[in-house]
């Protein structure tokens, strides 16, 4: 059962578990990369025989199974991909910057350009619970940045295939070649590339404990997006909030995953109890509730307040993945949030709307990382390359400057590359 408590009795650092799972599988990890790095496909196959029990002649997903997938989902699901994707795009086409020039001095030009990425590896996890919706929101902004590829890794099912709802929805999110093949080869062959699987610019999407260190451990080989932890979400509520609501939004995390955490803060102690009843009432109705159950009673907890002011401090504090302010005129509070990756207004706007359909992205910092990391956009998916232009007179004036500047740094060579050109030009 979840526990009640009163602000204080609890640290504010531990209304979150942090997870260590990175620390604990580094090294089998460390040997999966390298025996991906040396021996590519082989590799690859060879481990997804062992973790996925499946034995593959070929990574690529081909057209036919494609078109095999496509005839089986239903024409309802597609629509709703279709709806969900144009909300996805509207949203994210806002996020598009546009290159700058400087030239407001004689003879001295300066911008910058903003170039997309050329290939994006995105790794969507496979397993109990197929991410169809995490194919469109990381998808979708690389295509509005103008990626020129995105291809996907997915794991396999034991018949070989991939989901046909993931196929489905990289068939409506434009996304180029698909893999299968999932965990930390699928990173490793991204990274460093193999003879099916080419090598990537960046890697984007969410993982288990060995996916999140895969990523971090090729990092700098490759970009990635974040290192995703287990899923969050605290809600903020008054008592005029409905309990059966606020219990199903806890528990729409809560199944994520064993180590998912579901946190309320409340000012209200007779919300809080009713809360914890509807918790208790309504996990026995899922699916995935014993994953749901065991979060709950491991990681979640209700927050007493004597405000939701104190309660936006405490949010302040977490930086949580998902935020939910379940108030009277939620607005008033908004510019009060400071950490959290994306924010859920009014009673009315489950964080299942943000996950699915409404258009901001899904993929957001976890583990207190809100404090520093943005959720996944458009940025994520170009570069930034800059310029300078001096004509002859516009060096002449500032080389004095730069040359007192260098040898300041004991850089005589940098000096002395301004100085020789300015010199030559007074001979």
């Amino acid at each position: 059962m979840i526990r009640i408590l009163k602000y204080g009795e609890v640290p504010n650092s531990e209304l979150f578990i942090r997870q260590d799972a990175l620390d604990r599988v580094s090294d089998t990890v460390s040997e999966i990369l390298e025996n991906v790095r040396k021996n590519g496909d082989r590799a690859v196959l060879g481990y997804i025989e062992k973790f996925d029990h499946v034995r593959l002649e070929s990574l690529t997903v081909s057209a036919e199974e494609m078109d095999e997938a496509l005839s089986v989902v239903e024409p309802e699901f597609i629509d709703v991909l279709k709806r969900s994707a144009a909300n996805i795009r509207n949203f994210h086409e806002k996020q598009l910057r546009t290159n700058f020039m400087i030239n407001d001095r004689d003879g001295v030009m300066m911008g910058q350009k903003i170039l997309p990425l050329e290939r994006v590896g995105m790794y969507v996890p496979g397993g109990t619970a197929p991410l169809s919706s995490t194919v469109l929101m990381d998808t979708i902004p690389a295509k509005v940045a103008g990626v020129k590829e995105v291809i996907m890794v997915t794991s396999p099912g034991k018949d070989g295939k991939v989901n046909p709802y993931v196929l489905a929805a990289a068939h409506v999110a434009g996304v180029g070649r698909i893999f299968k093949c999932g965990g930390a080869q699928a990173i490793g062959a991204l990274a460093y590339g193999t003879e099916s699987i080419p090598k990537v610019d960046k890697i984007v999407g969410p993982g288990s404990a060995y996916v999140a260190e895969a990523k971090k451990q090729v990092y700098g080989q490759v970009a990635i997006d974040m290192i995703a932890g287990p899923s969050e979400i605290l809600a903020i509520a008054d008592g005029k909030t409905e309990p059966r609501y606020i219990a199903a939004d806890m528990l729409s995390q809560a199944e994520h995953d064993y180590n998912a955490t579901a946190v309320l803060v409340t000012d209200s102690l007779e919300l809080a109890e009713r809360v914890r009843e509807e918790i208790d009432r309504q996990v026995k109705l899922l699916d995935r509730s014993e994953i749901a159950s065991y979060s709950i009673d491991h990681t979640g907890k209700i927050i007493l307040v004597e405000d939701l002011l104190q309660g936006i401090e405490i949010a302040n504090e977490i930086a949580p993945e998902h935020l939910e302010l379940c108030v009277d005129n939620p607005f008033d509070y908004l510019d009060k949030v400071k950490h959290a990756g994306s924010v859920f207004l009014g009673r009315n706007c489950p964080e299942a709307l943000g996950d699915y359909y409404a258009g901001p992205n899904h993929t957001l910092p976890t583990s207190g990382t809100a404090r520093f990391f943005s959720p996944l956009s458009v940025d994520d998916f170009v570069k930034k390359m800059q310029y300078t232009y001096y004509s002859a007179d516009a060096l002449d004036k500032v080389a004095d400057d730069i040359a007192l500047f260098a040898r300041k740094e004991g850089l005589t060579g940098h000096a002395r590359s301004v100085l020789i050109r300015s010199e030559d030009r007074r001979k």
